[in-house]
């Protein structure tokens, strides 16, 4: 399967339905392993690409890859990679050194194997909504299968070994995607973050970190691996997250008593350019994505839209535009080609702002 094929095929990031919820996208957990074997940060070529080789082999032959796609870094092109990265698949770390590096992807694209990154592997499970145990059981299988074929680097007293001791340990960064423009809105972000910080977990934007909360996405994830166990890791991240989808419900409604019309103009602006503009920056059209998203979570767009919402966060991105567009291969060639999208999704839905509470 090519890359071109990836981005158009039915994934579970952009047409799972039946677990969509308002607040969590979805839910995320990674596992860092690596090999009795030099790791790649220190590897020479020739040793990265005889791991990548056993790697492909070993992953490609899981029962849970069958029929998905096996990619050398190396081999693709830039907008390709781009196009990994906003359909995340990939970190745009493993891009920035492609030679001997490559990426294991699943049929239903729910689970990535990166393959030398700054580990050996990079196992990636991930699902709509919020499934901690769900995602936690399914990538513990396909853990289990790969450490049948392989020597784990791994000692007693420290657990699994990594390239980063913040990795040790466990080597799992379990994370939920969520949607949070009313703690965005009421300008409480800061606040929220602060507090999270202090809990020992950590806050990134939509790529992860250095990136931007672009479309007020925040990915939220446990910074500690060492010391406690997986579970108890998920159990302590599920407690803060409950506690942050509360927060942003309750700024939600008291946006709502405190300053109705405002908050109900953003969305109605935000509709209004969606379904008129000739021209659509990626990070304009996150932004009203977003708003578009809270108007489904306020019963203002029927439930439906919801699933339309999250699979364009991930269309609209530069590089899916692109690849998904023959001739866009300016920014400004872009941008029309994804107001042409946004307005052919969005042209005949109607708002019922008389729904909201």
């Amino acid at each position: 399967m090519s890359i071109r094929s990836l981005i158009t095929a039915k994934s579970e990031l952009t047409h799972s339905t039946k677990a969509a919820v308002p607040v969590v996208l979805s839910t995320r957990i990674r596992l860092a392993r690596n090999l009795k074997a030099i790791f790649p940060g220190r590897a020479e070529v020739a040793q990265r690409e005889a791991i990548l080789s056993q790697c492909q082999e070993v992953v490609g032959g899981l029962p849970e890859m069958k029929g998905g796609a096996s990619i050398s870094l190396g081999e693709s092109d830039e907008i390709d990679q781009q196009a990994l990265v906003e359909r995340h698949l990939v970190s745009p770390e493993l891009l920035a050194s492609p030679e001997g590096a490559g990426v294991v992807i699943s049929k239903n694209q729910a689970c990535s194997i990166m393959i030398n990154e700054e580990d050996h592997l990079r196992i990636q499970m991930v699902k709509t909504g919020f499934h901690f145990k769900k995602v936690w059981k399914a990538i513990d299988t396909v853990d289990t299968e790969i450490e049948k074929q392989v020597d784990y680097a791994f000692s007693p007293d420290w657990g699994y070994l990594t390239a980063c001791p913040t990795n040790l340990g466990t080597g799992m960064r379990a994370s939920v995607m969520m949607h949070l423009p009313g703690l965005v809105i009421a300008e409480q972000m800061e606040k929220v973050v602060k507090a999270v910080n202090q809990l020992g977990l950590a806050v990134r934007g939509l790529f992860g970190e250095g990136s931007d909360a672009s479309g007020s996405i925040f990915q939220i994830s446990n910074q500690q691996t060492l010391g406690e166990s997986e579970e108890d890791i998920i159990k302590r991240l599920t407690g803060v997250l409950n506690t942050v989808i509360e927060q942003e419900q309750n700024a939600r409604q008291k946006l709502l008593e405190d300053d109705r019309m405002s908050f109900l103009d953003k969305i109605g602006r935000a509709y209004g350019i969606l379904t008129h503009s000739y021209y659509t920056h990626s990070g304009e059209a996150m932004n009203f994505l977003s708003l578009m998203r809270l108007a489904v979570d306020l019963g203002i767009l029927p439930e439906d839209y919801r699933a339309v919402v999250d699979r364009l966060f991930i269309e609209c991105q530069p590089a899916h535009i692109q690849l998904m567009t023959e001739g866009a291969e300016d920014p400004k060639a872009r941008d029309a080609a994804r107001a042409v999208m946004l307005r052919d999704h969005f042209g005949d839905a109607t708002l019922n702002f008389d729904a909201v509470a």
